[in-house]
């Protein structure tokens, strides 16, 4: 346990990474049509620059605990900050964008250890009685950072150039190594660790997982962009989706020494629901971010500048809370009330997102519902993070932390991936199910192609000519409605998937704060 300035130094050194790795997930977002114009690149080509940095993030967040344990956890935290901060430059310094995708798949190696890494140096830095103000503190970077990606990424794009998204991670990469350098130790079970032998290491499993996890992520990355199971990688995937994930799980529960140790889920009942939780925190986070964007955007005519800074107040206010969370948590208020207000409060905002969509929608109407959700989701990373790690230490610790990383970072991608295609398949549904209600037959209808077409002559346009944009525009305000449509639809259904987890909290074990759970009895 550290004290005094150390331990808060060690606190900013870890959200500062922790911000790094998070932003990035989300910042490259607004840049992709610069990209494309400048590297020329096509769509598909330039989403590989996401693809291959949440690929790789997916495939290490699972094996930091046993990396930690094997190199030292401080040598492979700063090599892995080292490293993110040069492949940073790198991407920026990118001419090829087969270049920039080998660039951002190094950055998210190096990123991936950041989170999960960051979780495990909290745990011991804090006392169990104090765990829950640390995990309060790196939750600020976990919610935050995701949101306001898109406000910086929208800023640096509309003023600078599209590199800049990557150089502004140097500086706070070498501060970050330096202070990892400086301040951060390893606990003593670390040190007095034997490495085991190179013909030791759960290869297997290594490969099982990488196969696995690694094909999954890029299934969820490029599935809604190929039209899913029309393309024939995409299936061939699927199939070694299933064969690594089946492999893994056997593996890793059999192995005498797993790289991943699934067998610390069946040690704590609340690590497994709180690994579940996480799934659906990850789920509600990153849709919730993804779709709102896309709807401010393309329906709206927003900036991703404008979009950002909707978003930023809510983030903040996440941030805010997270200390207030972490003292209710540590003076005793239990997890088990904390969670069904927080899901509840979620539910809230996707309805009330859900009725405040329509044609005429402005910027105020969606600050007080963004402002709920920023407090909804306070009032659930904190909780299942302390209820998920709360008793857990020594080397389980990193696999804990390593297993919900991971699991929360594949909600993200399976909300993103399940939002992109009903957005997709729903809108055309949606469109048909309307078509009914205009008709050429219809005095509504008629009326409306008539004011279309005697405002379009009165700008110069000739009868044939005033026509077609009559039936263009006709067009367009069914494909609005239809998107308007689609876009309440995701949000009740994002908020029903918190609803339906309000169950769950009723198997939570409840214990005392600073309670030590004995992880080699526990069931």
């Amino acid at each position: 346990m550290e004290t005094g300035f150390t331990k808060w130094i060690i606190v900013i050194t870890v959200v500062m990474c922790c911000l790094l790795e998070l932003i990035d997930t989300s910042i490259v977002n607004v840049a992709l049509t610069q990209m494309m114009g400048n590297l020329s690149a096509t769509q598909q080509e330039v989403s590989w620059v996401v693809a291959s940095y949440a690929i790789a993030n997916v495939i290490v967040i699972p094996m930091t605990g046993f990396l930690g344990e094997q190199f030292g956890r401080k040598n492979y935290y700063l090599a892995s900050v080292i490293l993110f901060t040069l492949a940073s430059m790198a991407c920026g310094q990118s001419t090829d964008i087969w270049e920039l995708v080998a660039f951002r798949f190094i950055q998210g190696v190096g990123g991936g250890a950041l989170m999960a890494t960051s979780q495990a140096i909290l745990i011991d830095t804090f006392p169990p009685n104090q765990l829950a103000l640390g995990q309060a503190l790196f939750g600020m970077g976990v919610i935050i950072g995701p949101t306001i990606g898109p406000t910086l990424g929208g800023y640096i794009v509309d003023n600078y150039d599209w590199p800049w998204i990557f150089y502004v991670n140097v500086p706070v990469g070498i501060l970050a190594s330096i202070f990892t350098a400086l301040f951060i130790r390893d606990p003593d079970r670390i040190k007095n660790a034997i490495p085991r032998p190179f013909g030791q290491i759960d290869w297997a499993g290594v490969f099982l997982l990488i196969l696995g996890v690694g094909s999954l992520q890029l299934v969820l990355e490029q599935g809604e962009r190929e039209d899913w199971f029309e393309e024939p990688y995409i299936v061939w995937f699927t199939v070694l989706t299933i064969i690594g994930m089946v492999g893994f799980v056997w593996r890793e529960l059999t192995a005498k020494q797993p790289i991943v140790d699934l067998r610390v889920l069946g040690k704590s009942r609340n690590l497994s629901i709180g690994a579940f939780l996480s799934f659906i925190l990850g789920f509600g986070l990153f849709a919730s971010v993804f779709v709102f964007p896309i709807f401010c955007q393309r329906i709206l005519g927003f900036s991703a500048e404008q979009t950002g800074y909707l978003l930023l107040p809510g983030a903040l206010l996440s941030g805010f809370m997270m200390p207030v969370v972490g003292k209710m948590i540590q003076a005793g208020v239990s997890q088990k009330f904390m969670l069904p207000v927080g899901f509840a409060v979620f539910f809230i905002f996707s309805f009330w997102m859900s009725t405040q969509i329509t044609p005429m929608a402005g910027q105020s109407d969606f600050f007080w519902p963004l402002m709920l959700r920023g407090f909804g989701l306070s009032l659930l990373f904190l909780p299942i993070t302390t209820m998920s790690l709360s008793g857990i230490s020594g080397k389980d610790a990193g696999q804990a932390a390593g297993l919900t990383g991971m699991i929360r970072q594949l909600g993200g991608s399976f909300g993103v991936a399940l939002v992109g295609t009903y957005l997709e398949r729903a809108t055309m549904h949606n469109r048909v199910a309307l078509l009914p209600n205009i008709s050429l037959y219809s005095p509504e209808t008629q009326q409306r192609l008539q004011g279309f077409i005697a405002g379009f002559m009165a700008q110069g346009s000739d009868m044939v000519k005033a026509q077609q944009q009559a039936y263009a525009a006709l067009e367009g305000a069914l494909m609005k409605q239809t998107a308007i449509i689609t876009y309440a639809q995701i949000f009740l259904m994002i908020g029903g998937f918190f609803l339906l987890c309000l169950p769950l909290v009723l198997l939570i074990k409840r214990a005392k704060p600073g309670e030590k759970v004995d992880l080699n009895a526990a069931h």
